[in-house]
């Protein structure tokens, strides 16, 4: 795979700015990769995530904030989210019988055998764009210590 490097300009005011240029565009790169992926499935990533978050709990029940809560796209719409997939057949939503307020959403045996079918692309992509187990691991440390470090920033 080609690497690419990304314009930083002159005009760039520090290093930590340009961490933030490559940390965007980076990203743009594995969405694009996922999309291409997913969309022979009808998927998107949001869609994914929900249904891997799902088969995380599988054969137990999700409520709807669960999923809500475990959504890497903290903007995503999990009613939205949930209604198409259902309209797939990937998910099943029934109220819940202990308490009538709240829905319990599972994921069907047909997005379950989905998710492994898609499973072994997705995990060659990220394998290639990571390039080995150590810079992952390398990576891992830098992005949450730099997640760790910013609790006190103004957002």
């Amino acid at each position: 795979m080609e690497t690419k490097k990304i314009f930083i300009s002159e005009e760039r005011k520090s290093e930590a700015e340009a961490a933030y240029v490559n940390l965007v565009y980076t990203t743009g790169c594995f969405s694009a990769g996922f999309m291409h992926i997913l969309k022979p499935y009808g998927l998107s990533e949001q869609q994914y995530n929900v249904l891997r978050i799902l088969r995380e709990a599988h054969p137990a029940p999700c409520t709807l904030s669960s999923v809500s809560s475990r959504m890497i796209d903290k903007m995503s719409n999990a009613t939205r989210l949930v209604d198409k997939l259902l309209l797939k057949g990937l998910v099943t939503r029934e109220l819940c019988p202990g308490n009538r307020r709240k829905v319990d959403i599972r994921i069907t045996e047909e997005g379950l055998d989905l998710l492994y079918g898609i499973e072994p692309r997705i995990d060659d992509f990220i394998n290639g764009m990571m390039g080995s187990e150590e810079k992952a691991r390398n990576l891992n440390v830098i992005l949450d210590t730099v997640r760790s470090d910013s609790q006190g920033a103004v957002v």
